[in-house]
């Protein structure tokens, strides 16, 4: 059957680099063509797709993407200095435009710990390698994923050994360059964290100019018994841009994971995130933030799912939405027959600045147990005009008391990052944020 003219531009770069990949083992060689089968026979996905139904590909499919690996930049360290999320109180590794920049990151000299490029670890670190990558990420559910296991060159590769507990994030900078024609990076990430250890991380996916973008992530976490991991993931791409991205975790026994996710830029993002708890005791937490506004549209598609019995999990999703644009939440919260004495709640919550402005939201509870605590909610609407009303009879004036109610919805996501200086970022970017919104004009202009 003849693929549709959108899906060969990625089949034609598939066979492409096939010579390029001659030095790849044969295991990942076997991933890499069971990916572009899966994206071969699937194709993208259209709004028949139940799970795609509020969010249109049309125009992403459409798009003759150039691989940005293939471009030159001169992007030095000054360059990234007054990049907002670029630089944080740690040491990072960063990539340009999928390629690994060593000029550009630091060296992790602790000891259990081993941050790299994805490429350098399938030398180095064969085993670990092969014995994860693939594992958790779910090709055939999901055809970004298929994609991204064919067409990923490399990604970041980090390996704690079991009783390594790090004082310091690691920070992860993707950078997306400026560039007269659309581009599109497919980066593959691998975390392993080990028996009782601890580990604060920072995954940025970062634009550099207006450019048309697509960026198609998969990052996969495996989280060992007892081990703590705090994982911050914030987008703030082009505003042409589009990113399709997937995170997956499993977790140990007695392991706490906690992730949140920050939408910022992009003009159509989609994540599509998932826990699995697989050992006894775990906790698991997936909190999501997005800042949407012209005609941005963000999708979160989030899945926590309950294999084993004594397992918690919570998840809190906010959004504020300005001018035209949407946004759309679908949770689902899956607890297996065995999963007894399961504790979660969902929570979306969503604040409409204006009429234009649209949200969709499913929470959905999946219970095949009998003892279990399950909760979920949403909540739509706009300012409380009751709490206006409190802080202008206090004499404040109407668009900075409108001003001081969003950031108290939007702060509270903040309070729990561990990392100092992405909280106070994160901050300072709201701040900035609400002083361009035209429904909040000049609540922080002097």
């Amino acid at each position: 059957m003849e693929l549709p003219q959108r899906q060969d531009l990625y089949l034609d770069h598939f066979e492409s680099i096939q010579s390029t990949l001659s030095q790849e083992p044969d295991w990942l060689k076997s991933l890499r063509s069971a990916g572009m089968e899966c994206f071969s026979s699937h194709g993208f996905p259209s709004l028949a797709d139940e799970a795609w139904r509020f969010t249109s590909l049309r125009e992403l499919a459409q798009i003759p993407f150039e691989f940005a690996e293939d471009l030159d930049s001169g992007l030095d360290g000054n360059d990234l200095s007054g990049l907002q999320f670029a630089s944080l109180n740690c040491k990072r590794l960063v990539f340009l435009n999928g390629s690994y920049r060593p000029d550009l990151s630091d060296v992790f000299g602790v000891q259990g710990l081993t941050v790299s490029n994805l490429e350098a670890a399938v030398v180095h670190s064969p085993e670990v390698v092969e014995a994860h990558l693939g594992r958790y990420a779910d090709q055939k559910d999901n055809p970004f994923v298929s994609l991204n296991t064919a067409l990923s060159r490399d990604g970041f590769f980090v390996n704690l050994e079991s009783g390594t507990r790090l004082e310091d994030p690691i920070h992860i900078v993707h950078l997306m360059s400026d560039s007269a024609t659309p581009i599109r990076t497919h980066v593959h990430n691998l975390v392993i964290v080990g028996d009782s250890c601890e580990v604060d991380l920072v995954e940025c996916y970062l634009g550099i100019g207006n450019n048309v973008t697509f960026t198609n992530p998969v990052t996969e976490i495996c989280v060992g018994n007892n081990s703590k991991v705090n994982h911050y993931r914030i987008q703030n791409e082009s505003p042409n841009g589009f990113h399709v991205g997937a995170n997956d975790v499993q977790q140990g026994r007695d392991s706490h994971y906690r992730g949140l996710v920050i939408d910022l830029g992009g003009q159509l993002v989609r994540n599509n995130l998932r826990c699995v708890l697989s050992g006894e005791g775990g906790l698991a937490g997936i909190d999501g933030l997005y800042l949407l506004r012209g005609r941005q549209h963000v999708d979160n598609y989030t899945t926590l799912e309950h294999a084993v019995p004594h397992c918690d999990s919570r998840e809190l999703f906010k959004g504020i939405l300005d001018d035209r644009s949407s946004g759309v939440f679908r949770g689902r919260i899956i607890v297996h027959k065995d999963a007894q004495k399961t504790d979660s709640k969902q929570t979306s919550s969503n604040l409409l600045l204006t009429d234009r402005a649209r949200i969709n939201t499913k929470p959905q509870l999946e219970i095949y147990a009998d003892d279990v605590k399950c909760t979920h909610g949403a909540t739509i609407g706009q300012l409380d005009a009751n709490a206006l009303f409190y802080l202008r009879s206090r004499g404040i004036p109407l668009q900075a008391a409108k001003g001081i109610l969003i950031f108290a919805f939007a702060s509270e996501l903040f309070e729990g990052v561990k990392v100092q200086s992405l909280g106070q970022q994160l901050s300072r970017y709201l701040e900035e944020w609400l002083s361009a919104s035209q429904s909040t004009e000049g609540v922080y202009r002097q």
